[in-house]
């Protein structure tokens, strides 16, 4: 990615993969507005960038995200405006970004944090991370689509109690309730991480990003609707250099050297 200058995050590239690193330690990366605008402009940076074929999300110190900074005063309570002008077009910049995108969730994720790991493709947690839905302790709701993440994640009940109760669900029984894909030990977090990153930027990514259209879509289509979307995106597939590729090396019966076209 080209080079570019942040004050509350820090973007790394190697190898095909981002990593996108919310870096305000001493408020557990808490989001403030500099930091959401930075992040919304990463995140299109990567898009744009054809070298960079997955994306890490996580936190530098001993939480992921503990949410909004309600530390900013009353430019902070400016709910609809800061909502409909910066965490909403983070999350759809996240969730529509043609690329995986996997959360390294490395301690607590709290509030609008769960949104932020919610909106990524993948999610592996540190085994001390916890999602808290703080909302209801300070008489607010959830936001930043956490309401719609979680309910198609955990079902309306499972959900509602998350919410209700504030109570934190640690990354065990996150991973037993379906909300988490892969929980390590907080020193093999990286790491694991890392391979599974390179993995994914080894896979056919043009794959991949039609993939993930179909299944952003899917999670509210008619099945008749799906069933058209995956016909149209299997077309697209069917089109890349990697689609031919993995074909060749299928028949040629040898590892594939997929390019990302």
């Amino acid at each position: 990615m080209p080079e570019a200058s942040y004050e509350t995050i820090k973007v790394e590239e190697a190898d095909g993969v981002a990593t996108i690193t919310l870096n305000r330690p001493d408020s557990l990366n808490a989001l403030n507005g500099p930091m959401r605008r930075e992040l919304l402009a990463a995140f299109k940076a990567a898009g744009r960038d054809e070298a960079v074929r997955a994306l890490v999300l996580t936190g530098e110190g001993r939480g992921f995200c503990s949410g909004a900074d309600l530390r900013g005063g009353g430019a902070e309570r400016a709910f609809r405006r800061v909502l409909t002008d910066e965490y909403n077009p983070l999350m759809v910049a996240i969730r529509e970004l043609p690329k995986p995108v996997i959360a390294a969730v490395n301690g607590v994720a709290a509030g609008a944090g769960v949104s932020l790991a919610l909106a990524c493709d993948l999610i592996y947690a540190a085994e001390e991370a916890r999602f808290i839905q703080a909302f209801v302790r300070i008489g607010l709701v959830p936001d930043s689509g956490s309401t719609r993440t979680l309910v198609r994640a955990l079902g309306r009940h499972r959900a509602a109690a998350l919410i209700f109760g504030g109570e934190p669900l640690g990354a065990a029984e996150a991973h037993a309730a379906g909300l988490v894909n892969v929980v390590v030990a907080g020193d093999q977090l990286s790491a694991t991480v890392r391979a599974a990153a390179a993995g994914l930027a080894a896979a056919p990514t043009r794959a991949i990003a039609l993939a993930k259209r179909a299944i952003n879509h899917a999670e509210d289509a008619l099945l008749s609707e799906s069933l058209a979307m995956e016909a149209a995106m299997q077309e697209l597939a069917g089109r890349t250099e990697d689609h031919a590729e993995g074909s060749a090396a299928f028949a040629e019966k040898r590892e594939p050297r997929f390019l990302g076209r």
